[in-house]
């Protein structure tokens, strides 16, 4: 069973339906979706999503879906961060914060909690990261959290695309 984290500053609460009317306000921030994907198409479908997610498995039952919703303690929701926990026991993960959060630490402090939870919980010795080449906020980010570029023969192995990046964190030294 999934269960709910924290931070110094943070609550990572397991992502339900109820979510989605706080969620859409701050998945409808236009400059999140400079790179890639586009805001929910309404609050209707966020919430029938978040419905599809709370199974926390793929329809084959071999993937485990995690999704978190970032909240500052005790007020409102910031963002999520996400993961995909594969049998082999690497992790694809990914955030999302609204923009008038960045430049706080708070993508880092949310990360952190998940990824030492993907470690101690879940058995996850790796974690990865895709996303654009020109996304240079989410760059900083991994490296700060301790993720390195991976070896070319590993972006064919996650179909990871030509205008992408692909970071890795073995999860044995840190988590």
């Amino acid at each position: 069973m999934q269960r709910p984290l924290a931070s110094s500053r943070l609550t990572l609460e397991p992502q339900a339906a109820p979510h989605a009317d706080e969620m859409f306000a701050v998945l409808s921030d236009p400059a999140i979706y400079e790179y890639e994907n586009e805001p929910p198409a309404s609050m209707e479908w966020l919430r029938e999503r978040y419905g599809r997610l709370e199974s926390r498995r793929s329809n084959d039952g071999q993937q485990q879906w995690l999704n978190w919703v970032v909240r500052l303690r005790g007020a409102e929701p910031v963002g999520y961060v996400q993961a995909t926990v594969f049998p082999s026991g690497v992790a694809l993960i990914a955030y999302v914060l609204s923009s008038q959060y960045w430049g706080r630490g708070l993508a880092r402090e949310a990360c952190e909690a998940m990824l030492a939870e993907l470690a101690g919980r879940y058995g996850v010795g790796r974690a990865c990261a895709v996303f654009k080449r020109a996304n240079t906020r989410s760059l900083h980010l991994l490296e700060r959290l301790g993720f390195a570029p991976a070896e070319l023969k590993s972006y064919a192995e996650c179909e990871v695309g030509s205008d992408e990046l692909l970071m890795i964190r073995e999860m044995g030294a840190r988590a």
